[in-house]
């Protein structure tokens, strides 16, 4: 029978080895990062800024498309906003939709405004976004109105693009007074839910 400080010390070690295998299968996973260069990162952080931009230009047509093309077109995509999660790419298609025909179409002369957006590249195929933004508009009466929130993303690289896997999206409380400027951390749509 081994005494009582070897097993101890024995299974220290293995807690600390097992620690460190973990770490090394995460690193492995995600692809070195710690091998990027500063210039690296900010290309990466760069393009995945372009790239959901572009999507949210409301001036141009096809929004619901555009939207929709952050997020691969196979395998899981979770999306978690206003207390529910959507595990599947058709769901969350249904919730641009949905988003779009009720509420988007009646938004007149809307423009998305990114308050901010920090990216933190995590490798040379993953990253995440984190994003405040609020998109003024006018009613259908030409009352002066803005949505808002926060939306956090993961992105994995996918044959040369940027793609959404998960996300999480949270509103701004509706204001009383909608003349009022949405302070800064506001949101809608990446899921596009209802506020």
């Amino acid at each position: 029978m081994l005494p009582a400080m070897s097993i101890a010390r024995r299974a220290n070690r293995f807690r600390h080895l097992a620690a460190v295998g973990a770490t090394a299968v995460a690193l492995a996973a995600c692809g070195s990062g710690t091998a990027m260069s500063a210039g690296d990162r900010q290309a990466i952080a760069d393009s995945i800024t372009r790239q959901v931009k572009a999507a949210y230009d409301l001036s141009k047509p096809n929004v619901e498309q555009r939207l929709l093309s952050l997020y691969p077109t196979s395998g899981r995509v979770v999306s978690a906003a206003a207390g529910q999660v959507l595990t599947s790419r058709d769901s969350l298609a249904m919730g641009i939709k949905a988003f779009w025909e009720n509420v988007g179409v009646n938004m007149r002369e809307p423009k998305w405004i990114w308050d901010q957006m920090i990216i933190d590249v995590l490798a040379p195929n993953a990253a995440v976004m984190t994003a405040r933004y609020h998109i003024p508009h006018l009613t259908p009466r030409n009352q002066p109105h803005t949505l808002g929130g926060a939306w956090t993303a993961v992105f994995e690289k996918r044959d040369g693009r940027w793609y959404v896997i998960q996300e999480h999206l949270s509103d701004l409380p509706t204001m009383p007074d909608s003349t009022m400027a949405m302070p800064p951390g506001s949101k809608m749509p990446p899921g596009m839910k209802m506020p």
